[in-house]
């Protein structure tokens, strides 16, 4: 397998003066990680895993793989193996040639290519499937039958492009668990396109976040869910999304406190804010807590019970807020609820830019960050 680096690619449609699909995008893979692409819809993801394989050329910048600059090579020399939303299976073959297709394309020898589709299959639970045709599969199936087509050819990069997008809910999850799976077992080089954050959260070694063609920020997915870099990672990473307050820094008796209407909140003092600053301040769902004696009230308006959690979207101080609790049968629209905001859970953002001013407690230990 090998090492991806993109230093400074970009890609425009409309010529070099832009707009720019992806802008100036630099990132280091290394040999063996599975890094996935997140964002949502026309963020530039998939446009910069077509550059990757080489389907759509870089406006500029380079790419390097297995340190070989391909820039400029066609897919075919790039020894990549893509997989796509819509499996992209030759419908009139079977399995068997549909996997085998590529070798024969590239002249390896009839008993290799026996080989390594029985290999492949074997590894993917498709041994029993060689002989059936595309319309007769289902959907797990399909993708799996592409997965072994990108298998067989031995790449140096899976490339793999919102590849479970089309599959019920119970079948992704399987299927999220069998490249997880298959990733382990080969340690191969894979980058992984989603909109799905969970994907992201469950699959990803790293996680690259994106919008409007630029990253967002890059980390392991604990560190991108504890230590969000922006307002828009904040939002993005985590569900349901984290709650999200404007309001203004104000020092209280020497107390640093955000203030909204009539919403107070006290904060640890470790923050590159000022007083009088416009700030937005965020906690997760997951991590307000009912405490008897808070000065904070939320009024019920909806209960969503999902066995062992019990979601709650309500109102606090005028503000529509999002709980996460383990289950609670006994709580009912309407019910006013006592609720504290952890101070060590707490997150502070600029409101111009949105970037973070402090972040959360982990680790027992509070960490900073300038604008970024």
């Amino acid at each position: 397998m090998a090492r991806i680096s993109l230093q400074n690619v970009s890609k425009s449609f409309g010529g070099d003066q832009g707009p720019w699909a992806v802008n100036k995008f630099s990132l280091e893979v290394e040999d063996g990680e599975l890094v996935v692409f997140v964002g949502p819809s026309g963020c530039g993801k998939s446009t910069t895993l077509r550059m990757i394989a080489g389907l759509d050329d870089t406006t500029s910048g380079t790419i390097t793989i297995g340190g070989r600059d391909v820039t400029g090579l066609p897919p075919k020399d790039r020894n990549v193996a893509m997989v796509f939303q819509n499996y992209a299976l030759y419908p009139q073959k079977s399995v068997y040639d549909n996997m085998a297709f590529g070798l024969r394309v590239r002249g390896e020898a009839k008993q290799e290519i026996d080989r390594r589709v029985r290999a492949a299959a074997a590894s993917l639970d498709l041994e029993s499937l060689l002989h059936r045709k595309p319309r007769q599969l289902s959907g797990g199936q399909m993708q799996r039958v592409a997965l072994g087509r990108a298998l067989v050819r031995d790449p140096d990069v899976f490339l793999l492009d919102e590849p479970l997008s089309n599959l019920d809910a119970k079948l992704r999850v399987k299927m999220r668990e069998e490249i997880a799976t298959l990733h382990a077992r080969l340690g191969a080089t894979m980058i992984f396109v989603t909109h799905d954050q969970v994907e992201a959260m469950t699959l990803g070694d790293r996680i690259v976040i994106m919008r409007d063609g630029l990253i967002q920020q890059a980390g392991k997915p604990l560190e991108l869910y504890d230590r969000p870099a922006n307002t828009f990672v904040a939002g993005f990473i985590g569900s349901p999304e984290m709650n999200l307050i404007d309001g203004q820094l104000s020092d209280a008796s020497g107390r640093l406190e955000v203030r909204s209407g009539d919403l107070s909140v006290g904060i640890p003092e470790k923050t590159f804010a000022r007083s009088g600053q416009n700030v937005t301040l965020g906690i997760r769902p997951e991590h307000l807590v009912i405490s008897n004696g808070s000065p904070l009230e939320m009024t019920v308006n909806l209960v969503e019970q999902i066995g062992a959690q019990t979601y709650l979207m309500g109102t606090l101080a005028g503000h529509k807020m999002r709980a996460v609790l383990q289950r609670r049968d006994e709580i009912r629209a309407g019910d006013k609820l006592p609720i504290a905001f952890p101070s060590e859970r707490l997150h502070l953002f600029d409101s111009t830019s949105g970037a973070s001013l402090r972040m959360a407690q982990t680790g027992g230990k509070i960490g900073v960050m300038e604008n970024a």
